[in-house]
């Protein structure tokens, strides 16, 4: 059975990876892979010899001794737990989503085309490099690779030198996000599940992200396709909204403030979130010319004036991305409860040659978190991680949670398919993937390796 159940799992992951080959979404081969793996779990329960305490974190005593109704009950708690668990990163998000949503709707990113002032081809790839950097720590990497993209739109009209901007929008947005616990997926996977903390996350990573960022930037600096200057008129023919800058600093503070909340109250990331989700929305109802409730309905077409920010907020996020993360995490956590991520750890450890500095208590090669880098941009990243705190029992904030929270997250840069953010560009810009692999791929690669070897570097010293 337990056989049946990978090949269940490996059938799932392979039609995620060839989402846009078998033009299927990847939340439905998540979703179905997900059932599939604890249906057979329920229904050959009797056949396991052991099972993984996820609590503790490790394999039980006599898991096979125990009486069918026993095992039952176990796997209930079980799921429960990892629900629970997959749970509060879905809330996480969805307050996060709702939020910048909120921003948009006040038009609040055009305040970001303001602090572009120069036509310089090579200057604006700056700009646009650090803007990313810093706001995918702050909005994350998805969102801010949207946003930024959106805003290249109206001020490079020519496509060839906007998709050059794009692929080096990608690289910065990825390493931007992978310092911030709110900055990428797999990152605050990570901060949620008490792996890492919000100052050594900072401590350890903001060097080597930067780096990642830096080195491709500057090598990028001299090719021709940023020589010269843009020619670009200046003009938005969407009404900006007077709100719009409010908006911007107070939902940006709002998801900034959600980490203090936590480090003070000791409360799930979540809960914060939805704090700041509250305040960001009472301003929004007040700024917001409707006279909407969000329990009633006005007959007037036009969205500003007919719908609540919030309501409107809400209809927009990205139901599909959260229901493939409730799929795929409740997939892997599947496999974790039968012992089959702790035994594939355990054998991975024994066999994998050493490489650099040897991590606490678990003797992780480094070479095994750089494959897993090089593993995030070939498949999804998110399922990558979720593999790795089901494989791996160091304490929080140990260097390896750090390594694995960098390489997860910059690693998928090398493909246009290896992050969130690629694949989004890739979409609002139809760019190719072979265009892409041979004009970007090795930037990234550069890059990736710099700041894995700024982290190996600074490990050592704090």
């Amino acid at each position: 059975m337990e056989s049946l159940i990978i090949i269940v799992f490996v059938v799932g992951y392979l039609a995620i990876t060839l989402e846009h080959n078998l033009k299927i979404d990847k939340l439905i081969p998540a979703l179905v892979m997900m059932s599939l793996c604890w249906a057979l779990i329920a229904l050959g329960i009797e056949s396991f010899l052991q099972w993984f305490d996820s609590a503790k974190h490790a394999l039980l005593d006599n898991f096979g001794d125990l009486g069918h109704e026993e095992k039952m009950h176990l796997m209930e708690e079980t799921l429960l737990h990892h629900l629970g668990k997959t749970a509060e990163i879905l809330v996480f998000l969805l307050g996060a989503m709702t939020i910048v949503e909120i921003i948009d709707y006040f038009d609040g990113f055009s305040t970001i085309k303001t602090f572009i002032k120069t036509k310089s081809k090579k200057r604006i790839l700056w700009i646009f490099g650090f803007l990313a950097f810093f706001l995918s720590a702050i909005i994350d990497n998805l969102t801010a690779t949207i946003v930024l993209i959106s805003i290249l739109q109206k001020i490079v009209n020519d496509r060839n030198v906007r998709i050059w901007y794009a692929g080096l929008i990608i690289i910065a947005a990825n390493a931007g996000g992978a310092w911030s616990p709110i900055g990428d997926v797999t990152t605050t996977m990570l901060w949620i599940a008490d792996k890492v903390s919000t100052g050594h996350l900072f401590v350890y990573l903001f060097v080597p992200s930067l780096l990642c960022m830096l080195v491709p930037f500057f090598i990028a600096s001299f090719l021709p396709a940023f020589k010269g200057d843009l020619d670009y008129e200046d003009k938005d023919d969407k009404p900006k909204s007077r709100f719009s800058s409010t908006m911007l600093y107070l939902g940006l503070g709002g998801i900034v403030s959600v980490p203090i909340f936590k480090t003070v109250t000791h409360l799930p990331p979540y809960v914060g979130m939805m704090l700041a989700l509250g305040v960001v929305a009472v301003f929004a109802e007040i700024y917001s010319s409707s006279k909407f409730s969000i329990s009633n309905f006005d007959s007037e077409s036009d969205a500003h004036s007919s719908h609540s920010p919030v309501h409107h907020s809400l209809s927009k996020i990205e139901m599909p991305s959260i229901l493939f993360f409730l799929g795929i995490l409740m997939a892997v956590a599947a496999l974790e409860s039968l012992g089959i991520l702790f035994g594939f750890a355990t054998s991975l450890q024994e066999n994998m040659p050493m490489m650099g500095t040897e991590l606490h208590h678990e003797g992780v090669s480094d070479l095994v978190v750089l494959l897993l880098g090089v593993g995030s941009a070939v498949i999804d990243n998110v399922p990558l991680v979720a593999a790795s705190l089901g494989m791996f029992s160091v304490p929080m904030d140990n260097e390896l949670w750090h390594f694995i929270a960098y390489s997860a997250g910059t690693g998928g840069s090398m493909l246009i398919i290896g992050s969130a953010a690629g694949v989004v560009a890739m979409g609002m810009e139809k760019i190719d993937f072979f265009w892409y692999l041979k004009k970007i791929s090795w930037l990234a690669l550069v890059g990736f390796l710099v700041g894995a070897v700024a982290f190996m570097f600074t490990r050592t010293i704090f």
